[in-house]
Order: C-alpha cells, then sequence, then structure tokens
C-alpha cells in the first residue's frame, strides 16, 4: 500500500444544469441540499428513483449562481442524465452530458489550490477539473487509485452498488443525504431507516482479506456472511448481509 501523495488520470462523466430554475429543481431532485450552495462550493449527493432505489453518486459543484456541474463514475452519466430529465417539466434548466479527463490526487498533507475534494471530503483525496499532470508529485498507477478507493470505503457505482440497491446500503449516508432538507425522491424510504434505525440487507464495508480473495467471493466478517465487490491485493469492500 502507498502512503506517499500520487496523481493519477481520471475520466468522469459531467453533466452540466444551468438556467434560471437550476438550482431550485436540482435541490427537489437530489438528496443533498443545493439551495444554500455557494459558488464554488462541491458537495456529495445521491439521486434516487421515488421508490427509494440508487440511481446514482454523484459530485454537484456550483459553478455560478445559475450553473451546476454534477460528475459521476465514467459510464455513469447517461442514467443521471436519464434520470434528471425524467421529471423535468416546465422548469427553466438545460441539461447536458460530457466527458472529460481531469486528475485524481490521492494521500493528500497539503492543500492544492484550485482542486475539488473527493469522496469523503476529509481533505486526503481531491481532484482537478484539467488534464494536466501535477510535477510536484509522483504519477501512481490506476492499481493505486483503486486501493485508495477501497480502503476509503468509497462505493463504485455498477460494482459495489447498482441501481437495485439502497441508499443505506452504500455507507456513505452521513456525507451525501441532507435530513433537514425538503422533499425529494426517495425521500421517504431514506427518513423512515434513518428515524427507525432501520438497517439494510446489505452494509459495504471495508476489510482486508487473505491472499488469494477475488471478487464475487464469499467471505465471513464478525459472524457475517458477505461477498466481495471490490479487490485490491487483502483490501475490500464487502457486502455484508444484515
Amino acid at each position: 500500500m502507498t502512503t506517499e501523495t500520487f496523481w493519477v488520470p481520471l475520466a468522469r462523466d459531467v453533466v452540466t444544469a444551468s438556467g434560471a430554475d437550476a438550482r431550485a429543481y436540482l435541490h427537489s431532485q437530489l438528496s443533498q441540499d443545493v439551495s444554500g450552495m455557494r459558488v464554488g462550493e462541491t458537495r456529495q449527493s445521491l439521486v434516487l428513483q421515488p421508490s427509494g432505489k440508487l440511481d446514482g453518486i454523484i459530485r454537484i459543484t456550483c459553478i455560478d449562481g445559475e450553473t451546476f456541474v454534477l460528475d459521476v463514475d465514467e459510464g455513469c452519466g447517461d442514467a443521471v442524465l436519464a434520470r434528471l430529465n425524467r421529471f423535468k417539466i416546465r422548469v427553466k434548466v438545460d441539461l447536458s452530458l460530457g466527458r472529460e479527463n481531469w486528475v485524481a490526487v490521492r494521500n493528500v498533507t497539503t492543500p492544492i489550490p484550485g482542486s475539488i475534494p473527493a469522496w469523503r471530503s476529509d481533505g486526503s483525496a481531491v481532484d482537478l477539473r484539467r488534464e494536466r499532470a501535477i510535477a510536484d508529485y509522483k504519477q501512481g498507477s490506476l492499481e493505486d487509485y483503486e486501493q485508495a478507493r477501497i480502503i476509503a470505503a468509497w462505493p463504485k457505482m455498477n460494482v459495489d452498488v447498482t441501481a437495485a440497491s439502497i441508499p443505506a446500503e452504500t455507507g456513505i449516508i452521513d456525507i451525501a443525504v441532507n435530513f433537514t432538507k425538503g422533499c425529494y425522491p426517495g425521500q421517504e424510504l431514506v427518513e423512515r431507516m434513518d428515524s427507525r434505525g432501520s438497517i439494510a440487507p446489505r452494509q459495504l464495508r471495508y476489510i482486508q482479506v487473505g491472499e488469494g480473495a477475488e471478487v464475487g467471493r464469499e467471505v465471513e466478517f464478525e459472524g457475517r456472511q458477505g461477498v466481495i465487490t471490490s479487490l485490491s491485493g487483502t483490501h475490500a469492500l464487502v457486502a455484508l448481509q444484515r
């Protein structure tokens, strides 16, 4: 496991929302509070189906008062765009999808100007919306990046969680959901499980596994059965059964 600061090229799908109603519309559709976002501010969020199932894990950045950028894992932008377009009725919002090449920096120890908080927004992981390398740090490998993601227990859509998953399975409710904002599709399930202290049928957890482990293999952890969803060496994300 590398603990040195490193960077890797990062492909992201980017949905841009602009227009007079962009802020209000996104606030009504996402699990995060968008209404109070300041220019330049970034927040993690979920976009859900009305049933509460997961349509996407997104990061939203306020570019200006009427423009927001929602970036997601490569290959996940089409589903997010389709979901946001589904309820866009009589609102002044233009939605467009692009694919961009960014730079991801991990194991960060000092602030990097112009960077965007990534993952759990604890300062150790940031991204830059540009293609240029960072001369101050070494270039890492995609395996370095994947290992850092697993250790941070940050889920990847269509890998660790799917459209059949519910928010409580993701392990990121604490950073991606605002419990004091107004209504949004899927809110009922999120609020009900939180207020009742309900446990999801599966919960994503980071654990260390033995040599020879494989994605898809069943493991046992603290008396619970689970299935490995992501793996890097002995570092794994496991969907543990309730």
